[in-house]
Order: structure tokens, then sequence, then C-alpha cells
């Protein structure tokens, strides 16, 4: 409980000057969002722990602190107003204005209504950008596997060259031309998405090998591995914020409890969550988790791209990532009774 104590005290606060600002709707509101990002980051937290383990203590401590501002700042409130700000050619001031009007999402023109009509774009950069991540993960070999027949099968197929960018943008010509009105759009979204992961990883494999401490057990990146690490860390936690940011519209258009209940409550458990994995070294001692962490996050991708076309609401992705990492977790329990 101590490490999610910070957790526990800035949801007091949160909650008070939800209630202050918005009244007992706004409390409700804000409490409703926190529980579904919480929810819905488990595989992210799961996955975030696994990078975190590999950085050093004033790493880590930078991804829990400066990283936290990242997520609440930047993602939850600077990112929507990018997001309004080109598509509806206004500048950020002009942005936020139309915020914190408070608009309806279903009439044209204002903030929830612009944003809502970007989602598109951005389920087809975060879909990509998630679905590279997943396959990523299942294409290299592994010590253990969960589910044998598919996960073999991945492992066989990563080793042909180039296998991840492949599919992924097979998969993404595939979606732009039977599931997008604007398929160029969606392919031009996708393809950064595709191209932002591959920098990314690249740049943070490059920086790994470059620089890192040695310990008995594995690499402890510091310097300039830590950093790239840390932004690693950062643009995939940034990844799994897309769809969270815009399914918030379908339940308020006020981008203050929105704020809120995403960035401030629910990404500070996350973030408790994070530790809490790494401190107790969970992912070693369960070894099937990260496994249904990222099967979790391969169906999330899926999920995101066919919100392209299709209403998908937070409540079904949550429930299958749940469901999904809950198994992968009663089966470690049951392969470490057997072993």
């Amino acid at each position: 409980m101590k490490l999610f104590r910070g957790s526990f005290i800035v949801t007091l606060f949160a909650l008070i000057i939800a209630f202050i600002y918005g009244g007992w709707n706004g409390l409700f509101v804000t409490f409703i969002l926190a529980v579904l990002e919480i929810s819905l980051s488990i595989d992210n937290a799961i996955v975030n722990a696994r990078i975190l383990e590999r950085m050093s203590p004033a790493w880590q401590k930078m991804f829990l602190t400066v990283g936290i501002l990242i997520a609440v700042v930047g993602m939850r409130l600077i990112f929507p107003l990018l997001i309004v700000g080109v598509s509806a050619h206004i500048d950020p001031i002009s942005a936020l204005r139309l915020a914190l009007a408070k608009g309806d999402p279903q009439v044209m023109g204002t903030y929830g209504y612009i944003l809502h009509h970007a989602h598109p774009q951005i389920a087809a950069f975060g879909g990509m950008f998630l679905l590279m991540l997943a396959l990523g993960f299942f294409f290299d070999q592994r010590a253990y596997t969960w589910l044998k027949l598919p996960e073999k099968l991945l492992q066989r197929i990563g080793h042909f060259p180039a296998a991840n960018a492949i599919i992924s943008l097979g998969l993404l010509l595939l979606v732009s031309e039977t599931l997008a009105v604007e398929s160029h759009t969606i392919l031009f979204a996708g393809c950064l998405g595709i191209l932002t992961f591959l920098l990314v990883d690249g740049f943070g494999d490059m920086m790994s090998h470059s620089k890192a401490a040695s310990t008995t057990n594995f690499i402890i990146a510091t310097g300039k591995a830590g950093f790239a690490l840390f932004l690693y860390l950062e643009v995939i936690d940034a990844s799994f914020s897309f769809d969270g940011v815009i399914g918030a519209f379908a339940i308020t258009s006020d981008p203050i409890i929105i704020l809120l209940g995403l960035g401030v409550i629910g990404a500070m458990f996350v973030r408790s969550l994070t530790l809490y994995l790494v401190k107790k070294g969970t992912l070693n001692e369960l070894v099937y988790l990260e496994h249904g962490a990222h099967w979790a996050i391969l169906t999330l991708a899926i999920l995101i791209l066919a919100s392209i076309k299709w209403e998908i609401g937070d409540v079904i992705t949550g429930l299958i990532g749940a469901v999904i990492i809950g198994l992968s977790f009663t089966s470690s329990i049951v392969y470490n009774r057997r072993h």
C-alpha cells in the first residue's frame, strides 16, 4: 500500500477539485473516467514495468516524476488541443477557449465534435503503433509460451526479415481500403504510426547497446541508454492514451473533468501499479502475465483499427483486456504450483 499512497492522496485532491468545479455530477464523472482509465491501462502498466526494470533508479524516478507530467499535461490536455487546432485550423489559445466552452460533441464546430471527427486518423496512428509493439513481442524468441500454437507460429513468422513491418503495412492497406472513408488520410496516419515505432524502437536498441551498466541479472540502462528507454516508454505510454482520450468525450466534453479523471487519477494509479510490478518482481514470478498483456495489446490494436468504421465502447475494450490478463494470471499461478 505504501507504493499507492501518493496515488490515493492525489485522487482525494482531484475528486475535491472535481466537486468544487462541477458539483456532484463532476465528481461522479471524474470517478467513472478514472475507473475506466485504470481498467484499460493494466496491460500498459505490465509493458511499462518490463521496460522500467531495465532502467537505472535515476531514470525510473524520472519516469515517475517528469513522465507523469508528460502523461497528464501532454497527452490529456495539450494533445487534444493540438488535434482540435489542426483540424479546425485555429491557434492553441482559440482551441483552449473552445474547450472551456463545454460544447455538445453532437453539435458541429464544438471542441468535442472536432476531436471526435479526428478519431479515425488518431486510431490509425495509435492502432498501428500498438500492433507493431505486440507483434514485435511475439516474433522474438521467448523462454516461455503461453498459448502454444499461435505463439510458436508467430515466432516462426518472426524469422522472416522485416516480418513486423510487412504484416503491419499489409493490414494497414486492407483497413484503409475497406474501413476508411478517406483512405489516403488513414494510410498516411497509419504509416506515421509504423514509422514512429520503428524510429523509437530502433533508437532505443541503438542507445541500449551503446552504453549500459552490466549487472548479474540483466542490463541496467544508464546515461544515453536510459534516456532512450525513457523516450521509448513515453511514446508507448502515449500510444495507450489515444483511445482513452477520444473515448472520454463520449462521457463528457469538459476538458477539466477529463484531465482530472484520465490524467491526474488514472495516470497516477498506472504509474503506481507499474512501480509495484517492478519492486515486487511480479513479471518474473508470473511468467505468462507479460504474454497476456501483449495479447491484450494485440486485441486492443485490432479494436482500435476497427473503430475507424464501427463504434466500439471502452467497456468492451477494457473487459476483453481484463479477461485476457486474468487468464494469463491464472495460468501463471497454475504453472508455479506445478513447478
